[in-house]
């Protein structure tokens, strides 16, 4: 009898443990979604963690303030999103503390627009809004006009 409510007092503390273990609380939540942000999956963060490459520690106290800004975790996620795009977009680095920084100005956060220009055989080219002819600029920097087919025109991509 003593043994049998022994063993169940094992299972219950086990089957807590599980339950521990699967649900994430709300600051582990956002800080998870931080790092999947950055590009890092669930076991990274783990194996790096165990590393100390990253301090997870580090991470928990401005999750737990930028919860308190938003509200709600689903909102700091999307917070967390706008900032990602603007920062990757721009080839600059974030952290949870740049949601903070940018958090009034956070609807007016737009990522880089991607410009794309005219090249010809490898030469830069220009569009003559007077004349309405391409030019293309050559390596003397003397501008030839265009002569060849629209679908000639290789477009890059220029950051």
């Amino acid at each position: 009898m003593i043994e049998k409510k022994r063993t169940e007092n094992k299972e219950m503390k086990k089957a807590t443990k599980k339950k521990k273990k699967t649900s994430e609380t709300a600051i582990q939540e956002i800080v998870n979604h931080y790092f999947f942000s950055k590009g890092l999956s669930l076991e990274q963060i783990k194996n790096d963690s165990k590393k100390k490459k990253i301090i997870y520690s580090r991470f928990t106290k401005p999750a737990k303030q930028l919860l308190e800004l938003a509200g709600s975790v689903k909102k700091a996620k999307k917070a967390i999103d706008k900032v990602a795009q603007w920062a990757n977009s721009r080839g600059l680095d974030y952290a949870i503390e740049t949601v903070f920084k940018k958090w009034l100005e956070l609807d007016r956060l737009k990522p880089k627009e991607i410009i794309k220009k005219p090249f010809y055989d490898n030469k830069p080219m220009v569009w003559s809004q007077t004349k309405r002819k391409w030019y293309v600029i050559d390596y003397d920097g003397q501008w030839l006009e265009f002569a060849g087919k629209e679908s000639d025109i290789e477009w890059r991509i220029i950051k």
